[in-house]
C-alpha cells in the first residue's frame, strides 16, 4: 500500500460525506464549552467562487478548526448577501426573475463550498432575498424609526444614471458608479437615513479599544468619520442691491490663517447661492454644471477647482478697511460646517488652486522653521506644515495652536449681526447614512404614506412586507413604482387608500446585522438577545480591506442600533479583524493583444529566460505583469478545476503557505505542484511509519529525544501561528517537522519508533485544520480511533520546549575557525578539553600551545596563541 499515491479526487467526497453524517460541525447554542465565533465576510451569489474566496474561506477555516481542536464550542456559519443590482441586471437581461437567478447561483455556490471540505455548520445557512430574513431587517427599521434612529429628508444625493438609483458617498469611486461605473450626477430626493451621525464621537473614541483591528483600517475609518475642531465665524457683508443678507457664516479648521484670507466661498446649494442664481443665469448655469457631478468628498477633491465671482464682497474681519470676493466654488459641500469658507490659499491647496485660477491674493502667514520671512513665497503647492505665524498683526510670532486660541477668543468677544463673531465648534465629515435605493431586488422600506395619517409603519403583525413576484422590468427605473398592484394598500390606521414605500433598502443594510441573526437564524425575533450576547463580539472576522468602510463602519453602527432598541447588549460587532491579500497571477497577451487564459498558454524556461505559447497555435505569449485576478484580464484561475486536478486540499495549502496572509499571494502552476508533493510526502511518511510496527517503549536515546523535541516544538509552534493568523509560518514549521521525521526515517535508527509514531500522529493533527481530508485518510491509516476533526489539539511537555544543547563558536587570536555543540550548562574545563580534541582547532594550531583559553559559558570559547 506504501507504494500507492494518495487519491484525493477519492478521499475528498468521502470524507465531507462523513462530517456531513454525522454533522461534525453544527454548533449547538446551549454546549457549555467556552463559545469562539469565527467568520468570513459572506459572499455575494454571482454564479461562481473564484481563487479570493478559496484564500478567504480557507484561513478561516484553519482557525474554525484549530479552536475547535483547542476544545471551544465553535460557531463557524455562511449565508449569501443575496440582494443588489447585479441580480437585477442579470434578471433583465436573461429575461428571468432576480430570485431564480440568485438561488441557481447559490446552488452552485455551495457546491463548490462544499468541496473545499470547509467545517461549516450549514443548518445556520441565511439568504438575505429571503423573506424569513429580511421581515426582521423590517421589524428593526421600525423598531429603529421608534427609537428616533431613522429619519426622512431631502437632500442632495449622488444618482447613478444608468443603474438609476441613489449611491451612498461610500459607492461612488473616482466619481462614477461603483457596480455601472457611469459617471454619477446630483439630484434632490427625498430619502430615508439611519442617523448614524448621531454616533460619530462614540465610533471615533472606541476606535482606540478596537486593538485586534489592522492600524490601516482604524485609520481609515478615523479619516472617513473625520473629526474637526474649527470655529464659526461670521463675515459681515457689504451693502449690495444684489441680497439683503447681512452676513455669511463660515466654518474654518483654521483660523489662525484669517489674516491670509483672501475671498469666501460658498456651496452651490447654499441659500445665498440659490437666492442669487435665480437672478442670474450664469450663475444658475454653473450651479448646474456642478450637480452634473456627485456629491462624494472624493471626487470634489479630485475635481478641477473652479468658481464663480458672485461680485459680492464681505469685510474682512480683521484688516480695517479691506473686503474681500465672495465665490460659489464646486468643491465645497453644503452638509459640512455651514456650507461657507474661508479661502486662505497660501495654505489650503484647494484654496490656492482657485486662487490661480482666478488671480485673488495668496499671503503666506505660516512661516516654516528657517525660512527667511522677507522672502518666503508659495508657489504651486500650499504649505500645509507646521511653523510660526507671521504677516498676521497681533498673532505674530504664536505657534498654530496658540493662534487658534487668541484668535477664538478674538472673535467670541465682538459681534457681527447681533451674534457673537466667532463660536469654537466640533463638525464631522461622517454623513446620516442614506439607504434608500430605487430598485426592486433589495429589502422592502415598510412604511405606508397615507394623505390622512402621514407616512406610518407598517405593524409589525404584518411583516413581513413580501416583494411581488409576477414584476416587469420593460420601462426603466423601479420596477416596484410601476407594479400595478403592489404599491396599492389601504391605510393600516384610518383604511383610506395609501401607498407602500417603493423604495427598498441599500443592501449594505443587509450585511450590517447578518452576523447576529447567525447566532439564531430560526428565531421569531431577530436576536435571541441572551444567545447574540453569548456568540457576539464575533471573536475572529476575515475578509477584505476595500469594506474597511462601507460594511465595517455600518456594522458598527448597526450593532448600537441595535443594542439601542434591545436586540444585542454590546456596541462592538467585531472583536478581531483579519483583512487579508488578494490573489494574483500573471497577465498573457497574444500577438493581436487580446488577453489570454492561462489554461491556454505554456510557459517554457531557457536559463533565466522565460518564453510562452499558445498551447493550441504555437503562437507566441507576451508574458505580462502579475495583477488582480480578474476576468477582464482573463488572469483567473477557476477553484473546481483545481480542485478537480490537485484537490482541495492542495489548493487550501498552497493559499496557506506561499506568502504571508495580510499580503497579495501569485498563483503559480509550479507553486501548486509543490504543495501537491508535499501532500504525496506526508502520505508516504505515514505508511512508512506502520510499516515499521508500533512499539509500546519509550526510548531515552538522544535520537528518540531529538524527534520528540521536534514534534512538540511543532505542536507549540504551529498553535501560536494559527492564533497569530500567521499561516505561512506555521506551514514553515510543518515543513521542519517532517523533515526531521524524514531525516529520522532515513536513518534507520531501532529505538525510535515510538518516537516516530508520535511524530507522525502529531504531524497529521497539525495538517489537519490546513489539509483536513489527507488527514482524515491518514488518521485511519494510522489506525486512530474517531475522526481527526474531533480530536484535540496535541498537549506540548514543556520541558521538550527548552535547549538542553548550545552551539558555541571557537575564536583562534579573534578569528572564528570552528563550533562546537555541548550541552547547556556545562563546566568551562569539560569544554576546554572538548574543543582542544576537535580537528579543526587542532589544524589552527598547528602545534602551538595556547597562551590563554576562555570559555564564556554557554556563550563562547576564545584561544589566544
Amino acid at each position: 500500500m506504501s507504494g500507492e499515491r494518495y487519491n484525493p479526487r477519492e478521499s475528498e467526497p468521502k470524507w465531507q460525506k462523513i462530517w456531513d453524517e454525522r454533522q461534525s460541525f453544527v454548533t449547538a447554542n446551549d454546549d457549555p464549552r467556552e463559545p469562539y465565533y469565527v467568520l468570513e465576510m459572506f459572499p455575494y451569489p454571482s454564479g461562481r467562487i473564484h481563487m479570493g474566496h478559496v484564500r478567504n474561506y480557507a484561513m478561516g477555516d484553519v482557525v474554525a478548526r484549530y479552536h475547535r481542536a483547542k476544545g471551544k464550542n465553535v460557531l463557524h456559519p455562511m449565508g449569501w448577501d443575496a440582494f443588489g443590482l447585479p441580480a437585477e441586471n442579470a434578471a433583465i437581461e436573461r429575461k428571468t426573475h432576480p430570485g431564480t437567478w440568485t438561488y441557481s447561483n447559490i446552488e452552485a455556490m455551495k457546491k463548490q463550498l462544499k468541496s473545499m471540505g470547509l467545517s461549516i455548520d450549514w443548518t445556520r445557512e441565511i439568504a438575505t432575498c429571503s423573506p424569513d430574513y429580511y421581515r426582521h431587517q423590517q421589524a428593526m427599521f421600525i423598531d429603529m424609526l421608534e427609537a428616533g434612529l431613522v429619519t426622512r429628508k431631502s437632500s442632495k444625493v449622488n444618482w447613478d444614471p444608468v443603474d438609476m438609483t441613489v449611491l451612498a458617498n461610500e459607492q461612488v469611486i473616482d466619481g462614477k458608479g461603483w457596480r455601472s461605473g457611469a459617471p454619477v450626477e446630483q439630484r434632490e430626493l427625498t430619502q430615508w437615513f439611519f442617523k448614524i451621525s448621531d454616533f460619530a464621537e462614540d465610533l471615533l473614541e472606541a476606535l482606540d479599544g478596537l486593538t485586534e483591528w489592522p492600524e490601516k483600517v482604524r485609520t481609515m475609518q478615523r479619516n472617513w468619520i473625520g473629526r474637526s475642531e474649527g470655529l464659526r465665524l461670521l463675515f459681515e457683508m457689504v451693502p449690495s442691491d444684489k441680497t439683503d443678507t447681512a452676513s455669511i457664516e463660515v466654518f474654518t479648521t483654521r483660523p489662525d490663517t484669517i489674516f491670509g484670507a483672501s475671498f469666501v466661498g460658498l456651496s452651490p446649494d447654499h441659500r445665498l447661492t440659490t437666492e442669487l442664481a435665480e437672478a442670474n443665469p450664469a450663475l444658475a448655469a454653473f450651479v448646474a454644471e456642478c450637480h452634473s457631478h456627485g456629491t462624494a468628498t472624493e471626487t470634489l477633491e479630485k475635481a478641477e477647482k473652479q468658481g464663480f465671482d458672485t461680485g459680492l464682497r464681505v469685510k474682512h474681519p480683521v484688516i480695517e478697511g479691506e473686503t474681500l470676493p465672495v465665490y460659489v466654488a464646486n468643491f465645497i459641500l453644503m452638509d459640512y460646517g455651514t456650507g461657507a469658507i474661508f479661502g486662505c490659499p497660501a495654505h489650503d491647496q484647494r484654496d490656492l488652486d482657485l486662487a490661480r485660477k482666478y488671480g485673488l491674493l495668496v499671503k503666506p502667514v505660516v512661516l516654516p522653521q528657517g525660512e527667511d520671512p522677507a522672502s518666503f513665497a508659495v508657489g504651486t503647492e500650499a504649505y500645509t506644515d507646521a511653523g510660526t505665524i507671521f504677516n498676521s498683526g497681533f498673532l505674530d510670532g504664536l505657534s498654530i495652536d496658540e493662534a487658534k486660541r487668541q484668535i477664538a477668543d478674538y472673535f467670541a468677544a465682538r459681534a457681527v449681526d447681533n451674534r457673537p463673531q466667532g463660536k469654537v465648534e466640533v463638525n464631522y465629515r461622517l454623513r446620516d447614512w442614506g439607504i434608500s435605493r430605487q430598485r426592486y431586488w433589495g429589502c422592502p422600506i415598510p412604511v405606508i404614506h397615507c394623505e390622512v395619517c402621514g407616512t406610518i409603519p407598517v405593524p409589525k403583525k404584518d411583516l413581513p412586507v413580501v416583494l411581488p413576484e409576477d414584476v416587469s422590468f420593460d420601462k426603466p427605473g423601479n420596477a416596484l413604482d410601476h407594479h400595478p398592484t403592489w404599491k396599492h394598500v389601504a391605510c393600516p390606521q384610518c383604511g383610506a387608500p395609501a401607498r407602500r414605500e417603493t423604495d427598498t433598502m441599500d443592501t449594505f443594510v443587509d450585511s450590517s446585522w447578518y452576523f447576529a441573526r447567525f447566532t439564531a437564524p430560526q428565531a421569531e425575533t431577530p436576536t435571541i438577545p441572551g444567545v447574540a450576547n453569548r456568540w457576539l463580539p464575533v471573536d475572529q472576522y476575515i475578509g477584505g480591506v476595500e469594506h474597511a468602510i462601507l460594511h465595517l463602519l455600518y456594522s458598527r453602527f448597526f450593532t448600537r442600533a441595535m443594542k439601542a432598541t434591545g436586540h444585542v447588549g454590546m456596541d462592538e460587532p467585531f472583536k478581531g479583524l483579519f483583512t487579508q491579500g488578494m490573489v494574483t497571477h500573471e497577465t498573457y497577451k497574444g500577438e493581436d493583444g487580446a488577453w489570454v487564459p492561462p489554461t491556454d498558454v505554456v510557459l517554457e524556461a531557457t536559463g533565466d529566460a522565460r518564453t510562452a505559447r499558445h498551447i493550441s497555435t504555437g503562437a507566441p505569449i507576451q508574458i505580462g505583469s502579475v495583477e488582480k485576478m480578474s476576468k477582464s484580464k482573463k488572469n483567473v484561475v477557476d477553484p473546481d478545476e483545481i480542485v478537480g486536478s490537485y484537490g482541495a486540499d492542495t489548493a487550501r495549502w498552497f493559499m496557506l503557505s506561499d506568502s504571508p496572509p495580510e499580503r497579495d499571494v501569485q498563483w503559480t502552476e509550479a507553486g501548486v505542484e509543490g504543495a501537491s508533493r508535499f501532500q504525496q510526502r506526508v502520505w508516504r511518511l505515514v505508511h512508512d511509519v506502520v510499516a515499521q510496527g508500533d512499539n509500546e517503549g519509550v526510548s531515552t536515546s538522544a535520537e528518540a529525544l531529538a524527534v520528540r523535541r521536534a514534534t512538540h516544538r511543532a505542536a507549540d509552534g504551529v498553535a501560536r501561528d494559527i492564533e497569530g493568523l500567521r499561516f505561512n509560518r506555521a506551514v514553515a514549521q510543518i515543513y521542519e517537522l517532517t523533515n526531521a521525521l524524514a531525516k529520522a526515517r532515513d536513518a534507520g535508527a531501532a529505538d525510535i519508533v515510538s518516537a516516530m509514531r508520535e511524530g507522525v500522529r502529531t504531524l497529521i493533527q497539525l495538517i489537519s485544520p490546513m489539509m483536513p481530508h489527507l488527514a482524515e485518510t491518514c488518521w485511519q491509516v494510522l489506525g486512530e480511533s474517531g475522526l481527526v476533526a474531533d480530536a484535540p489539539w496535541p498537549e506540548v511537555d514543556p520541558a521538550l520546549l527548552v535547549d538542553d544543547e548550545v552551539t558555541m563558536p571557537i575564536q583562534i587570536n579573534g578569528k572564528r575557525r570552528a563550533e562546537i555543540a555541548v550541552a547547556k550548562g556545562m563546566a568551562p574545563a569539560e569544554v576546554e578539553g572538548r574543543v582542544l580534541g576537535l580537528e579543526p582547532v587542532q589544524k589552527a594550531l598547528e602545534g602551538r600551545t595556547p597562551k590563554k583559553i576562555v570559555v564564556v559559558p554557554d556563550r563562547i570559547v576564545n584561544i589566544v596563541v
